[in-house]
This record gives C-alpha cells, structure tokens and sequence, in this order.
C-alpha cells in the first residue's frame, strides 16, 4: 500500500470521502483505476496533476504523490 494526498476541485468534490486527509491505495494504481475507485466519472475530469505537474488518466501513482482532479472549467 502507498499513500497519496487527493484534491478535488470545485463539482468533483462531493466524490472525495469523508476524512480522507491521507489516502492508502494499492501500490501500482493508474489515476484511471483511482477515479473508477471512488466514482468519479472520467468525462468529468479535464486536468490531472500530479505533484504539480500535468499527467494523464495511465499515471501509476507513486508514494507521498499529490493528486489534484480538476473538472472544465467554463468562463468568459
């Protein structure tokens, strides 16, 4: 098991579970399989970061990552 930090943004937020500071996933786990885990609907998600850096959905997570989800985002 690893540990990650997961954010979700704005509507994706109401996925992210109660107390969920610290999350232990199963070693290997793409952001893919992450979503699929805990509902999120891939076609809700538009950016993935990783650390800080722009990745996508086949990102096998590593230990401590940080994980922010981020939903369109529509503006004008």
């Amino acid at each position: 098991m690893i540990k990650i930090d997961l954010k979700l943004f704005v509507t994706l937020s109401k996925y992210l579970p109660k107390d969920s500071g610290c999350l232990e996933i199963p070693e290997e786990t793409t952001v893919e399989k992450l979503m699929l885990d805990f509902g999120i609907p891939p076609e809700l998600v538009k950016l993935i970061f990783i650390n800080g850096k722009r990745q996508d959905s086949k990102y096998r997570l590593k230990h401590n990552d940080r994980v922010g989800l981020f939903p369109p985002v529509g503006g004008g």
